[in-house]
């Protein structure tokens, strides 16, 4: 199928399919189901033909490739606005290479994490989106967040035109540094509101909020309508396609690797966004080996890879590394809609059971299909360990997200013996988790997280990005902490 035909459709399949832009302004589908592409398109060109590219390049071939209504000129405009000097490289995403492995440094955007790569650039498609649409109603963006949606979708849209944007987050389940950098964030259309609950509970309410028909009625009459900043929107999950095939390029053209060899690509995931657009990547065409899906002790991923049986009936475990612990990974579902060839009438009777139920069985035929999948888990003082081991030995400092995929790829080549390059995701600078980073490399920790910053910068040396130095004299701008079941009322209060 080519590029110019590519429609959204729900994974639940209870409606025609839609162009992207209409899908990128809904977030999530009018049947509560994920907008997934009707086809998956292949590299615009071969991996070699990206060598060289500037980032904002690779970045509008790869979303062009999926976004098939938005025209060139919209592209660049987008990823020029998006992928600027907001970030601290040029290059936006560079490789660094280790003894073990490749880290693809995702987090020099401002906010120091992942999300900068996909959010930087969601609200101008949004913006777009809006206007190819005629959309003449004000947007209201919800998010849930485990701390780095949050603050990243609260830079990209603040002070945006014609949008409100309002993030949920569970009030001990985010690190300091990650709650500072919210609760400080400028802009007369930002709304922050801590839970009282974990971020699965915040996930949930939000998105019985888009499954409200009668709020979404209200708001109409009242010229808004919902979308969401969260990897359920197909606008979040696109871009971050592009950095695998970017990274790929990159050390191709560093004479890393031979044209058409293939890479192990290891990703920390909790929601199950990151690692779905590298697998996305590979049925592009990008050649890609093992997926390593790597998890904290919310194992709950590690589990499904290995038994083909998704179980959340589990503790909760807060873990140091929050944007990981959470036990209902949305995307997944994306992933089984595709595996099952679009059978929709599956998808349904899965996510049911699991409503109901708290687990669900797909069947052999995909657990069979989740071949290119290897899930693995590391705890903390794994993590720490491996964390402290790279530093050690190389004098690479990573955080505590990365280092459980660092640690669950040890174990990977222990256990297998593959030996195949591996590109590790690198999802946020270590000092937005000092506290833990500190602890697991000796540095002492200080009276508070910020003094624990400078106390890493002392014995590293390793530059604090400037997005978190004196984040902690920035003056308090949101203290709303509220019950988990006011999600819905906290919306229409700010709107």
């Amino acid at each position: 199928m080519e590029n110019s035909k590519i429609r959204y459709i729900s994974t639940r399949g209870d409606r025609e399919k839609v162009t992207a832009s209409a899908a990128i302004i809904e977030g999530l589908a009018p049947d509560r189901g994920l907008y997934v592409p009707d086809s998956i398109p292949a590299l615009p060109c071969g991996p070699e033909g990206f060598a060289g590219m500037p980032y904002r390049a690779v970045a509008k071939k790869i979303i062009g490739s999926f976004l098939s209504d938005f025209t060139d000129d919209e592209l660049i405009e987008c990823a020029g606005q998006a992928y600027d000097a907001k970030f601290d490289t040029p290059l936006v995403a560079p490789v660094v290479k280790t003894g073990r492995a490749f880290f693809l440094e995702l987090w020099h955007g401002q906010t120091a994490a992942f999300k900068d790569m996909a959010l930087s650039i969601l609200p101008w498609l949004l913006k777009t989106a809006v206007k190819k649409e005629g959309e003449d109603k004000k947007i209201a963006v919800l998010t849930a967040t485990s701390g780095d949606t949050g603050k990243a979708a609260l830079a990209g849209f603040a002070d945006v035109s014609g949008t409100e944007v309002f993030v949920f987050y569970p009030k001990e389940g985010v690190s300091v540094v990650q709650e500072r950098q919210m609760l400080t964030q400028t802009g007369r259309n930002v709304h922050i509101y801590g839970i009282r609950g974990n971020f699965d509970e915040a996930q949930t309410g939000v998105k019985d909020v888009f499954n409200d028909l009668s709020l979404a009625g209200e708001l109409a009459a009242r010229g808004v309508r919902l979308s969401s900043a969260n990897s359920i929107n197909i606008g979040r999950l696109v871009p971050q396609i592009a950095y695998y095939v970017y990274a790929y390029a990159n050390l191709l053209a560093a004479g890393e690797i031979k044209s058409g060899e293939k890479v192990n690509i290891c990703v920390p995931t909790g929601n199950f966004g990151n690692i779905l657009s590298a697998w996305y990547a590979k049925q592009m065409g990008l050649p890609v080996a093992r997926l390593i899906c790597a998890s904290n002790e919310n194992n709950v991923l590690t589990d499904f890879m290995n038994t083909g049986v998704y179980d959340k009936r589990r503790e909760f475990i807060i873990t140091s590394s929050p944007s990981m612990d959470i036990l209902v990974s949305s995307n997944l579902e994306r992933l089984l809609w595709h595996l099952a060839g679009g059978e929709s009438g599956l998808i349904n009777s899965l996510m049911s059971s699991f409503e109901n139920e708290g687990f669900y069985d797909p069947g052999e035929e995909i657990k069979s299909a989740l071949c290119d999948f290897y899930g693995g888990c590391a705890k903390m003082p794994e993590s720490h360990a491996a964390l402290a081991k790279l530093w050690r030995e190389e004098k690479y400092l990573i955080d505590t997200h990365t280092a459980v995929a660092y640690a669950v790829y040890l174990d990977y080549i222990a256990k297998t013996g593959d030996e195949t390059k591996t590109l590790i995701a690198s999802t946020a600078s270590p000092y937005k988790f000092a506290g833990s980073v500190a602890g697991a490399i000796g540095t002492e920790v200080g009276a508070d997280e910020f003094r624990t910053i400078e106390n890493l910068n002392r014995d590293t040396g390793v530059p604090v990005p400037e997005s978190l130095s004196g984040l902690d004299r920035k003056p308090v701008l949101h203290e709303n902490v509220i019950e988990k079941t006011e999600i819905r009322a906290a919306v229409e209060r700010g709107l």
